[in-house]
């Protein structure tokens, strides 16, 4: 649809000549009722005009009147409403919004004008529950919105026969001049699944707990999908579908003409930058952190609670609207100091099937980077020992089966294997070729889930200088002869945390970017575990969400290995006297045959 909004042209957005114009409007009609067809024809063709001339909006925060005409800014309402508009019936649109910024009542608006003139249009609002859909006195619901609306147009304005009691009811609006409808419903995994809609608002859709088969349901109900929402943090759908090609549109704080005035930020020398003067005060003592802000973003975040509240309601950032487990200013400082391109991509290839090394080859669309430089015959350097830390996933596409290796002894970062598509068994064979060609790697590896399988085929393969599991809860840290890591809320906050600490002190150098930026997408959940943000809402078929497998699982165990293969220097060991009793007793303890041993010499260990 085209639209012409030439009409709104002569209406002023100063509120008292703005109430005056309607003033004239209503003196006109009440003088020649013939006029009423212009009216509606003009609101017909100009949504903004409609808006501006004749609705109404509610905010109880504004002194004497919370009762206020509906005045679209010009510095982005217009714009905005505009594009919903044209998206309506054509394609979907997620809105990503500063709080605050009226999105709801522009998409509520642009759904009623449609409602309002346009015959057989169908609509759905959906929100997080019933009551912040339709509650009668609830101005936060949807419907309450509509209503208020209705309530404070012109009589004539109404749609012809339309009688609220009758039209009106619970979840549902019927237009009985264009037989139009709106209807709402609470977000279930089935919600409007077998239905058609013209569009489908999905209000708040970070907070949407079944995001993604909410996904799924409205997917085939229309060709118009509005996703309006505040971020919050990376663990939801919205979040992913921010990751898509979907149109965009976004409501910034810093268009908002109450907001803005004093606007300012740094220059790249980190001096105060004036970006809008006019409001900054005199004397004003600017907070110079490099981001956006304004006299009135200075004074919301003082009364904030925390920085994840600010980055939820006014910055559209949602890494920081998350509780994020690693600190966000350690990750960067790591990927400016230490993350490069890789200098090798290629694969290992082996025989299928005894895992034995054919060689690597170079190949730009290869599943192993190398951050190291191979002899002239392509093989790695034998100067130095690895150790590799592997995270298996199931291979049906969902997550990465990911293994990482480091240099022991410089603690650099050197290979990185990434592949959704391998199946846990073939996974082993190839996570074993690099093994060998790594030196004889020390292996370790997540046990749980799709790693059984993993561990399984391992054993079948005779790679012997592996992690055998240890009594972690003990003060001795006793070694079992069980193979793999396992996991648990409580080792997996130990591993990671040892894994933060050493990121935070540069101590681990991680040379893989996307690596380090996968860190931030991991946080505590509610249990008081950590969690990667997205395990608990990727529909896996497998069902292994939870051990989902990515580069950071991979990276943390692989520096659980690196700390037990590091060897200190030999001037720092201690000699052990021959004969004396600790003498003995090591020589005692070296006879006694162990699980595993076997396989560890014919691995050159």
């Amino acid at each position: 649809m085209k639209l012409i909004t030439k009409f709104s042209q002569h209406i002023s957005d100063d509120i008292v000549e703005n109430l005056k114009y309607r003033a004239a409007i209503h003196k006109r009609v009440m003088d020649d009722p013939s006029s009423i067809e212009f009216f509606w024809e003009a609101c017909k063709l100009d949504p903004v005009f409609y808006i501006n001339a004749f609705c109404y909006t509610y905010d109880p925060r504004r002194k004497p009147f919370a009762r206020l005409p509906f005045i679209l800014y010009r510095s982005f309402q217009i714009e905005a409403l505009l594009q919903i508009i044209n998206a309506i019936g054509n394609y979907d649109l997620r809105i990503e919004k500063s709080r605050d910024m009226g999105a709801s009542y522009l998409c509520i608006s642009a759904l009623e004008w449609y409602w309002h003139f346009y015959k057989h249009q169908s609509f759905l609002m959906i929100s997080r529950n019933e009551d912040y859909v339709d509650k009668v006195d609830n101005p936060k619901s949807l419907f309450w919105k509509i209503d208020f609306l209705h309530d404070n147009l012109p009589k004539w304005l109404l749609p012809p026969g339309y009688n609220r009691n009758e039209h009106r009811t619970k979840l549902h609006i019927f237009n009985p001049d264009t037989g139009s409808v709106i209807d709402g419903e609470s977000t279930t995994g089935q919600v409007a699944r077998g239905d058609r809609r013209t569009a489908i608002l999905l209000d708040e859709f970070a907070a949407v707990e079944q995001g993604h088969r909410v996904l799924a349901a409205t997917r085939d109900a229309t060709n118009s999908r509005i996703f309006n929402s505040t971020p919050q943090g990376i663990g939801n759908a919205y979040y992913d579908i921010s990751q898509t090609n979907m149109r965009k549109l976004r409501l910034h704080w810093s268009s908002h003409p109450l907001k803005n005035p004093g606007l300012y930020n740094t220059d790249t020398n980190g001096q105060l930058k004036i970006i809008n003067k006019e409001g900054y005060p005199e004397n004003y003592h600017p907070i110079l952190d490099g981001k956006l802000r304004s006299p009135a973003y200075d004074l919301q975040e003082s009364r904030c609670s925390s920085t994840r509240e600010m980055a939820q309601e006014w910055d559209i950032d949602f890494l920081g609207s998350g509780y994020q487990y690693f600190l966000s200013s350690s990750i960067q400082e790591a990927i400016q100091r230490f993350a490069r391109p890789p200098v090798l991509i290629g694969d290992i290839e082996y025989d299928n099937t005894t895992g034995e090394v054919i060689g690597f080859r170079e190949n730009p669309n290869g599943h192993v980077k190398l951050w190291c430089l191979l002899d002239k015959d392509g093989n790695i350097s034998k100067e130095h020992k690895y150790a590799l830390g592997t995270d298996v996933s199931a291979g049906t596409g969902s997550s990465n089966s990911v293994l990482c290796g480091y240099n022991i002894t410089t603690r650099d970062k050197i290979l990185e294997y990434a592949n959704p598509y391998i199946r846990p068994e073939e996974f082993a064979k190839q996570a074993v070729a690099i093994a060998r060609w790594l030196n004889n790697a020390y292996l370790i590896w997540e046990s749980n889930g799709p790693g059984r399988q993993f561990g399984s085929r391992i054993m079948e393969l005779h790679y012997g200088n592996i992690y055998l599991r240890r009594r972690e809860e003990s003060l001795s840290g006793k070694v079992s002869d069980v193979p793999g890591w396992a996991a648990t809320k409580e080792t997996k906050l130990v591993l990671l945390g040892d894994y933060r600490a050493a990121i935070e002190k540069q101590f681990c150098i991680n040379r893989s970017k996307e690596a380090l930026e996968e860190c931030l997408e991991y946080i505590f959940d509610q249990s008081g575990g950590v969690s990667h943000s997205r395990e608990n809402n990727k529909i896996d078929p497998s069902g292994a969400k939870a051990n989902h497998g990515d580069r950071v699982m991979a990276d943390a165990l692989a520096w659980r290995g690196l700390l037990e293969r590091h060897r200190m220097p030999e001037k720092e060991k201690r000699e052990i006297p021959v004969g004396c009793l600790a003498w003995r007793n090591k020589q005692r303890k070296e006879a006694e045959p162990k699980p595993g041993r076997e396989l560890l010499k014919t691995e050159g260990w």
